[in-house]
């Protein structure tokens, strides 16, 4: 697996994390273009504000996957971020680190197409549509609105899609769940935002 990694020369830490996740790293260009690269590997450091920046035009503008690394300090800060697919507090788990790369990788069955209303996901390209009409969503929206419509009906609160959908406990994470609900309902449009309904004090429902 190819990540391309911010800053050119790595923390240790992210650096030996890396290697023994089976990642081969290369320097994210100044002026990247999509590539041969699975996902970009960004150290938040001291100017949280430039990197946050420089993750978003990988995210929007090339569609890249990012996965940022943060100390505890920093996490109410990537929370408002969302369009990172991912991110780890440190100290760095090289195991969590594999898994967190695999997920934002990973492929899905051929031809598996998840229908609600008017609303296709296409889990092998992972593509959401609404009357065929692209909607353009990060990893962790699509993957959100993929349970959501999976498990209709019954109410999640934000700690239970934090587990089943992040896959890991997020420190002040409730925000991050808030924050990805309303991205998808702004992208899903007013006639389709009530999908997603808030019960007071709880959590979420679908449909």
């Amino acid at each position: 697996m190819l990540v391309a990694v911010h800053p050119p020369e790595p923390s240790n830490e992210l650096a030996e994390a890396l290697l023994l996740a089976g990642a081969e790293m290369v320097p994210l260009p100044d002026q990247p273009a999509a590539g041969d690269w699975s996902v970009a590997v960004l150290e938040v450091g001291d100017e949280p504000a430039a990197i946050l920046r420089r993750a978003r035009g990988l995210a929007e503008d090339l569609g890249v996957d990012v996965l940022l690394v943060v100390d505890r300090t920093q996490a109410g800060i990537v929370g408002e971020a969302g369009f990172v697919a991912d991110f780890l507090i440190g100290p760095l788990d090289p195991v969590e680190l594999r898994l967190r790369l695999s997920r934002l990788t990973r492929q899905a069955p051929a031809d598996e197409v998840i229908r609600f209303k008017d609303l296709e996901l296409n889990t092998a390209t992972y593509q959401a549509t609404v009357i065929d009409r692209p909607v353009d969503l990060t990893y962790m929206e699509y993957e959100l609105l993929r349970f959501f419509i999976e498990n209709q009906g019954r109410v999640w609160s934000r700690e239970q899609l934090l587990s089943r959908v992040w896959g890991y406990d997020y420190f002040g994470g409730a925000r991050t769940v808030d924050v990805h609900v309303r991205r998808l309902r702004s992208k899903l449009g007013e006639e389709r935002a009530s999908w997603i309904t808030t019960v007071r004090s709880v959590g979420y429902r679908f449909g």
